[in-house]
């Protein structure tokens, strides 16, 4: 059994949540590329590993987050907006390394949000996430954690060229 140390993210994390982000949401653009076809995927992903740097770096500075440490290494994270007027949360990123994926840290990171949101007021919490192959995983850990599905479809086509 791993001893999982729950925490708020500190200065020195997030070169490595940065880099986690990428190895773990590798699979994730993968599948966007086989689902959208490799025109259109380089029209919105010229650079997916930088853009999802900068976008991750983002959400840690405007949010807050917290890490998941195994074996004194981050291994995964969450980040979360808390909206207090409208009594609400958002997961708006979560991760975990790819060799540590199904051990339930993901779930532990999903708990953690949820019981902050809870422990603040807040009476909804939301995640969304792509109904995509590559985000299975995803939706089965948020249905699981009982979060109730609402379907979308983005569209998008290559024009002018």
């Amino acid at each position: 059994m791993v001893t999982v140390r729950l925490r708020p993210l500190e200065d020195g994390d997030v070169a490595a949540v940065l880099e986690l982000a990428v190895r773990a949401w590798a699979p994730v653009f993968a599948s966007f590329e086989e689902v959208m076809g490799p025109e259109l995927y380089r029209r919105l992903y010229p650079d997916w590993t930088s853009q999802q740097r900068q976008a991750v770096r983002e959400a840690l500075q405007a949010n807050e987050t917290w890490v998941a440490v195994v074996e004194g290494e981050v291994a995964g994270f969450v980040n979360v907006i808390f909206d207090a007027a409208e009594a609400a949360g958002e997961i708006h990123m979560i991760a975990v390394e790819p060799p540590r994926q199904r051990l339930g840290l993901g779930g532990e990171l999903t708990e953690l949000a949820v019981a902050e949101m809870e422990r603040r007021g807040l009476t909804l919490a939301t995640v969304a996430t792509g109904g995509d192959p590559g985000h299975a995983a995803a939706r089965g850990l948020y249905e699981k954690a009982g979060f109730s599905p609402f379907p979308q479809v983005l569209y998008s086509k290559l024009i002018g060229g």
